[in-house]
């Protein structure tokens, strides 16, 4: 895809399944969400379309055509899936059961919380291999400084500066920059989930009363022997994995195919996990104006106040001129 095709807003939770959380409304605005940012929850909220949420910007840089495939190949079939829950258990299909898993999948790997985890995994390394080179290759860094530079490198700081030129100019860093590293990563994150999913069953749950949100973050793992959850360990770690699919109904990782109900206090639970993984904002359906408030007062008293990187760079120079 050419780079002036590549979309600038590309939607990490897919707009098929924030249909499920909208109503129509009456002005011909289309389907409309009520978002509440988890940043800032005392902002008054106006209802959006499912096109102006859940997108992030520039997320996939490099060859996005391909990654995108992946996505349709998904999202495409959720419809009928969604149906299929609405009319009874769709366990019978396997059809419905592959992509009702994969939507899981598909939303625990295209999210902000991937794209955290693979950049500061690349940073981690970059700024170790330096050092190891220097410690484990010296000579040969000489050498190659003197092929390169015609200077004789001596001390530990000048081949260390020497090896971070090398890293900043290999093959793998220029990928990192251009973005086509982390669309390889990702592509392959997707199917190492989606094969670690397939042995696990589906769980269709729906709440007994109250209603789901969902975040930008939606697909979550999470431990249920804590309170409040745990949420973001690895699959392995994880008791389950999440996917609120409506305002009534969620899917789950287990071990079985089951359809059950969930009491409210559950449902708060899951409810929490959501505002707490939220990158910036969690969605629902308009009218549910009690969810609103559950989840601006979870966000007001259980996520750190936000701080802008400029307010937090002024006050360490303050800090530094007293």
């Amino acid at each position: 895809m050419k780079a002036d095709r590549i979309p600038r807003r590309q939607h990490l939770v897919s707009q098929v399944l924030l249909k499920q959380f909208t109503v129509d409304e009456p002005d011909d605005r289309g389907p409309q969400v009520r978002p509440v940012d988890v940043h800032f929850p005392e902002r008054s909220n106006k209802l959006k379309s499912t096109r102006a949420c859940g997108w992030a910007e520039n997320f996939i840089a490099h060859d996005a055509a391909s990654a995108e495939d992946l996505w349709n190949f998904v999202e495409s079939r959720a419809p009928a899936a969604f149906e299929a829950v609405a009319a009874g258990p769709p366990f019978a299909d396997p059809l419905h059961m592959e992509t009702l898993r994969d939507l899981i999948v598909l939303h625990y790997v295209r999210s902000h919380r991937y794209r955290d985890v693979y950049t500061n995994a690349f940073e981690t390394v970059r700024a170790k291999v330096p050092g190891e080179l220097v410690e484990r290759f010296p000579e040969a860094l000489r050498r190659e400084a003197l092929r390169q530079t015609g200077l004789h490198l001596a001390g530990a700081d000048a081949l260390n500066a020497f090896a971070k030129r090398l890293v900043e100019q290999s093959e793998v860093t220029q990928d990192f920059g251009s973005g086509a590293l982390f669309r390889a990563s990702i592509e392959s994150m997707f199917h190492k989930v989606r094969a670690e999913s397939s042995n696990w069953h589906l769980e269709i749950l729906k709440s007994e009363s109250g209603q789901f949100l969902i975040g930008d973050n939606p697909a979550l793992t999470v431990r249920t022997n804590t309170t409040p959850w745990l949420c973001n360990m690895a699959i392995g770690d994880a008791h389950s994995v999440v996917l609120p699919i409506g305002p009534r109904l969620l899917l789950a990782l287990g071990r079985r195919n089951i359809v059950g109900t969930i009491p409210r206090a559950t449902v708060n639970q899951l409810n929490t996990v959501q505002v707490l993984a939220a990158d910036r904002y969690v969605y629902m359906h308009p009218r549910s104006t009690r969810l609103e408030a559950f989840a601006k007062e979870t966000a007001h008293r259980r996520r750190p106040d936000p701080v802008s990187p400029y307010l937090a760079s002024t006050s360490a120079t303050g800090s530094k001129r007293s």
